[in-house]
């Protein structure tokens, strides 16, 4: 049974990996083919034959693996059906609909899943809708913002697109994260149009979100300046969208990211003490234990409870797991059985994966079943028995060990730290601050938030602590695949029972893991990245032993920007440890908005920029020199030349002030215009017209219409142009007249909003291209809509 669901889940997995989804014909073979294969299965596993048993097992695995593959692959079908029609993309459209989840606060306006009710042919019945104060993405005048909440039915007119997200290399995958999600299409609220129609729909699952959102606004209104109540929030309901974004990295640099949620501990805490209160409870009275045992209603109890929680935690994998585990428990206890743990730990599984096989896109679905896994082996007395604090010391061994993989595969990173933080974290969040912040919900309890705040704050002050070690946190460049599955083979050997001949051979396998850096270019050659950042500009531009960073990306709200987001965890993921330049252009939010962050996550040896003093990036610990013409040097020789700005001004545009930088490396260059525009065009074109040809060219400004007149165009020559640019974003960039231009000099065309980051080679052996869309392409990735 145990094979069964573990090859399904294989197979789940393989259907995730495909670039094509396969056609239901193909499916419903595999299903046949499955079928068959699982005929002689029976006899196999009978028979004495060690090696036709074997047999057997390989059957049942392959059969399994087949089915899995199917039933994720027709799960996917029904739900690619639901998008978005591309006509209806950036078109006006009325809806009629419930609000299906918790509103979400943002910057300047309020983010929500609705479920459609009325709209025209093409629309998903899922979308995620954002309400803006002040003006939309659209540049429009926004209409004043009434409050929503959970469970409304409302008319609103609103513009759609299809799903799309950045895709950048080991970057997160957005569209993923929405199909997972069943959000077919994104977008917002138009200005003046929204009517409410329905104060509460009373169904089911809106009930479950109202009772969320009255929780919530209960905390917010008990702990109205609270730092650290959005911790409480996510514990008593899942909300973490509840806990400031400095607090997430502080979670993470203390291994305790999964205590601030609802997590599988959590449950099992909340239905044990349910268990441990139905029976105390059943005993006391001379009747009910003569309808049923005082055990079996206890273990009712504890189920109930325990469902309960997971409606309120918003029912995630963690969450999901734990119940059906308890549920696995609990029946057994009824039938008075006894059921091995990776039985219950296998059931679960599968309970899962039919229920949502596009779960294992999720990393938590990993983490979540890989802990207990491990947890359950270290539990089971394998090593033999010893004093608690051993056992407790084994389990922290295990888990660390076992995930240290999945952690550096995932995240690149893990905690030094963890150990000593969980050792209080985890019993005082799941045995007192959790219920304490559940208690507090009900009416009159006001005082048991105030004392879970209490604790959690100071907690925080020894989680802060550990956090601002110098050494908190393990970092490294993505590890490839091959050394990930070494080493969960090395932590397997290392946790095998005691007896077992020279275990500390498992050590071995982890320095792969440890020790494996990136390929870089050789002397001579440099890789540019054009990131995929939206609407800004970002490029990585890496040597033999040298790193520099071209811009730094937009700012996309008050605590988030591409700093953050995606620039520093793709260096992160390269193995860059520290930049040797950082090139600010000029002050434009979309060039500058994530410098600070990216300053902030790993040394910069220089900031070059045509920035004025007074501003903000001036006052950061960074050596500062400023962009010239003329300026010159070279890495590992290649070699870069500043052609822009002067020692005079052009105009007051902060565009004219952009620097641009020529980089060449085997006889072939790549010129970085950043916004440049014409005034600044004509300025090169007069005083570096020779100096300009390049093979490859970032389009000025984006391909706007104040940039790329035909003499640049000329001048440069270039025979492959990149356009940095957001997809659908509200300046139109590139302009299509700009396109036709660039298509007219014979150039081929590359666009971040279509092709996700592009790599750009250059060197001896020429140029080469690498785009990421058609790298990591996935059958969910829809081709954008120009």
């Amino acid at each position: 049974m145990r094979i069964f669901v573990l090859a399904f889940a294989a197979g789940i997995w393989l259907l995730q990996q495909q670039p094509v989804l396969p056609d239901i014909g193909r499916l419903a073979g595999l299903v046949a083919g499955a079928l068959l294969l699982l005929f002689p299965v029976r006899y196999f596993e009978k028979s004495a034959l060690a090696l036709r048993r074997s047999a057997g097992t390989a059957l049942l695995a392959g059969a399994a693996a087949c089915l899995g593959f199917a039933w994720a692959g027709g799960f996917a079908h029904l739900r690619l059906a639901n998008e978005l029609a591309p006509d209806l993309e950036g078109r006006d459209i009325e809806l009629v609909g419930v609000v299906a989840g918790l509103p979400q606060e943002l910057e300047r306006g309020v983010r929500y899943e609705f479920d459609v009710e009325q709209a025209p042919p093409g629309v998903p019945p899922h979308v995620s809708l954002a309400w803006y104060r002040g003006r939309d993405d659209a540049g429009d005048e926004a209409s004043p913002l009434v409050p929503v909440r959970a469970g409304e039915r409302w008319r609103f007119t609103v513009r759609l697109k299809r799903p799309h997200g950045n895709l950048n290399p080991q970057g997160f995958d957005y569209e993923a994260w929405l199909f997972e999600r069943d959000i077919r299409a994104t977008g917002y609220v138009r200005p003046r149009s929204a009517e409410r129609l329905q104060a509460g729909v009373w169904r089911p699952d809106y009930a479950v979100e109202m009772l969320r959102e009255a929780i919530r606004d209960r905390y917010r209104a008990v702990l109205p300046e609270a730092p650290y109540a959005g911790i409480l929030i996510a514990l008593a309901i899942g909300d973490q969208h509840s806990i400031d974004a400095g607090l997430w990295q502080t979670f993470a640099r203390t291994g305790i990211t999964h205590l601030m949620s609802i997590s599988g501990l959590h449950v099992t805490m909340l239905a044990a003490l349910a268990y441990a209160l139905t029976n105390w409870l059943w005993r006391r009275s001379a009747r009910l234990p003569l309808r049923l045992p005082a055990q079996h209603a206890a273990a009712l109890g504890g189920l109930l409870a325990a469902f309960l929680y997971c409606l309120l935690a918003g029912f995630a994998v963690p969450a999901q797991r734990t119940l059906y585990m308890l549920g696995v428990v609990a029946l057994a206890h009824l039938a008075a059985r006894e059921v091995a743990a990776s039985r219950v730990l296998a059931l679960a599984l599968l309970l899962v994966l039919l229920l949502d096989p596009l779960a294992v896109l999720a990393a938590g679905f990993w983490l979540s079943f890989g802990a207990v896994a491990l947890l359950f082996h270290i539990g089971g007395g394998r090593l033999g028995p010893a004093h608690w604090l051993v056992e407790w010391a084994r389990a922290q061994w295990a888990v660390t060990l076992g995930m240290l993989p999945a952690l550096l595969a995932l995240f690149q990173q893990f905690s030094l730290v963890s150990p000593l933080a969980n050792a209080l974290a985890i019993p005082l969040v799941s045995l007192v601050i959790t219920p304490l912040a559940l208690l507090g919900s009900l009416p009159l309890l006001d005082p048991l938030l105030s004392l879970a705040h209490l604790l959690t704050a100071w907690l925080m002050l020894f989680i802060d602590w550990l956090a601002a070690m110098p050494l908190a946190v393990w970092q490294q460049a993505a590890p490839p695949p091959w050394s990930v599955l070494l080493a969960l083979a090395g932590g397997l050997w290392l946790l095998l029972p005691r007896g077992v001949a020279a275990r500390w051979l498992g050590l071995l396998a982890f320095l792969p893991l440890l020790t494996m850096q990136p390929p870089r270019p050789v002397p001579g050659s440099v890789a540019m990245t054009v990131l995929d950042v939206g609407q800004g500009l970002a490029i990585h531009v890496q040597t033999a032993t040298h790193d520099l960073l071209f811009d730094a990306g937009p700012a996309y709200s008050a605590d988030a920007d591409s700093g953050t987001r995606i620039i520093a965890p793709y260096l992160r993921a390269q193995g860059v440890r520290r930049l040797d330049a950082m090139v600010i252009s000029h002050g434009d939010k979309d060039h500058e908005g994530g410098a600070a962050s990216v300053i902030a996550a790993l040394p910069v040896a220089v900031l070059k920029s045509s920035l004025p003093f007074e501003h903000a990036l001036s006052a950061l610990p960074v050596a500062h020199e400023p962009c010239r013409d003329g300026d010159a040097w070279e890495w590992d020789g290649v070699r870069f030349e500043m052609l822009h700005p002067g020692e005079q001004p052009l105009s007051r545009k902060s565009n004219d002030l952009s620097c641009v930088l020529r980089v060449t490396a085997g006889g072939r260059s790549m010129l970085l215009t950043s916004d440049i525009e014409m005034v600044s065009e004509q300025a090169l074109l007069a005083t570096h017209r020779t100096e300009l040809a390049a093979a490859v060219m970032t389009a000025p400004h984006h391909g706007s219409r104040t940039s790329s007149t035909p003499d640049f165009i000329a001048a440069v020559g270039a025979h492959d142009v990149v356009f940095p640019v957001g997809y659908r974003n509200r300046f139109g960039h590139p302009k299509e007249e700009v396109v036709e231009r660039y298509r007219q000099s014979g150039a081929r065309l590359h666009r971040t909003d279509v092709d996700g980051a592009v790599s750009v080679t250059l060197g001896g052996a020429g140029v080469a291209f690498r785009h990421e869309r058609e790298q990591r392409r996935r059958y969910w990735h829809s081709r954008p809509t120009l």
